[in-house]
């Protein structure tokens, strides 16, 4: 029997062909392709700038220099999320503060956030900005988070690795806050391979960001290709970095954006077919499942195992029958570095350490079958009962 990964991109004939394109015409770094990718892209969620960077931690790492993060300040982020998220915090020399996540969601809880940027400031480390992570493709509540911003003279710098395409009322995920920063990794809604967009209504955030990934230089090597008066000639106006997209993979990125919506639909019916087959085990009290909402985008399907459940014994037991599964996260608090640096223990963190020895992360991709999420509904089921 074959076996079903945890993730497995949708990549078709004409991603193939637009890499192939690209190709040929002799231009593979940053250059029309990647523009042409970040016009769409703004124009798909209604924001004024769209800038393609080679990582999401590219992303957060700009937006967050761009705002101002310096030594001396702090940024708050959910200890419930990938290193990423605050390790670009380190890279600015500021320090991290974590907070918890909400008694029932995944997700940053705003009350614990306002705890600890009080204290912080009181402790004389003025909270430079806070980042709010739309796990598993569910949208934080930005309004909170906006309430302790403007107290804190703070910025919010959306982590939306897992949330294009959320839509709320108030507009797509990522287009909330001061910025907002989308993954484009190889399992992510939507892929380029290895890639990320930031997004942002501010002019002069925009500026400084576009100059800084492609090493504080003032004009990209294609502005200057397309140029008259030679392309030799550029000033360096700050220490940048290189975390520019080449053009290779905004092209993936290109045809991809023109199938998120159909990948969405494909990802919101198989969370739709997964709550019918589950429910029985969480009418059981086996497992708990995600809350469903229109605005989610199933980057993942997260549910949680009863505190009776060995959790671990149960993803071993997924795994020898060939099905693909995993943990969205091991907390940063228990890391060897943040551990080690912070000190916070699950005691202070008591949610995020419940949850974390819970959650599994079953398979999600728009090519996934009901046959395949049958099959995983009944070994989940067989794990269970032996993990009990």
């Amino acid at each position: 029997m074959q076996d079903i990964p945890f993730a497995r991109p949708s990549i078709g004939d004409e991603e193939i062909e637009a890499v192939a394109t690209v190709l040929r015409s002799g231009w593979l770094t940053t250059g029309a392709e990647a523009l042409a990718f970040e016009k769409e892209f703004a124009s798909f969620i209604g924001v004024r700038h769209a800038l393609a960077v080679n990582s999401a931690t590219a992303g957060l790492h700009l937006s967050l220099e761009a705002t101002g993060v310096s030594p001396g300040t702090a940024v708050i982020v959910p200890s419930l999320t990938f290193t990423a998220t605050a390790e670009v915090v380190r890279y600015l020399g500021a320090e991290v503060v974590f907070a918890d996540i909400l008694p029932d969601r995944l997700l940053l809880d705003p009350e614990d956030t306002a705890r600890r940027a009080a204290a912080a400031s009181k402790a004389g480390r003025p909270v430079a900005a806070i980042v709010p992570v739309h796990l598993a493709g569910e949208v934080c509540a930005i309004e909170p988070f906006r309430e302790i911003a403007r107290e804190h003279g703070a910025a919010i710098i959306e982590d939306a690795a897992h949330a294009f395409p959320s839509r709320t009322s108030a507009g797509y995920a990522g287009t909330l806050g001061t910025a907002g920063v989308f993954s484009f990794y190889a399992n992510k809604t939507i892929t380029t391979g290895e890639g990320g967009m930031v997004c942002t209504g501010d002019d002069a955030l925009a500026g400084r960001i576009r100059t800084m990934r492609t090493h504080g230089i003032d004009r990209d090597a294609w502005d200057r290709y397309r140029s008259d008066l030679g392309g030799w000639y550029y000033q360096v106006v700050a220490p940048g970095f290189k975390y520019n997209m080449p053009d290779t993979a905004a092209a993936i990125g290109r045809v991809q954006l023109k199938r998120a919506e159909s990948f969405l639909r494909r990802r919101r019916d198989a969370a739709e077919y997964y709550r019918v087959i589950l429910t029985p085990l969480e009418e059981r009290e086996l497992i708990t499942l995600p809350r469903g909402s229109t605005e989610h985008a199933w980057h993942l399907y997260v549910v949680r195992t009863s505190p009776s459940i060995d959790r671990d014994r149960v993803i071993r037991r997924l795994a020898q029958a060939g099905i693909g599964a995993s943990v969205h996260y091991i907390p940063l608090h228990r890391m060897p570095y943040w551990s080690g640096r912070y000190g916070v223990t699950d005691k202070d963190l008591p949610r995020t350490a419940e949850t974390a020895d819970r959650v599994i992360s079953l398979p999600m991709f728009p090519a996934l079958t009901r046959s395949e999420q049958d099959r995983i509904a009944e070994v989940l089921e067989s794990a269970l009962r032996e993990g009990s």
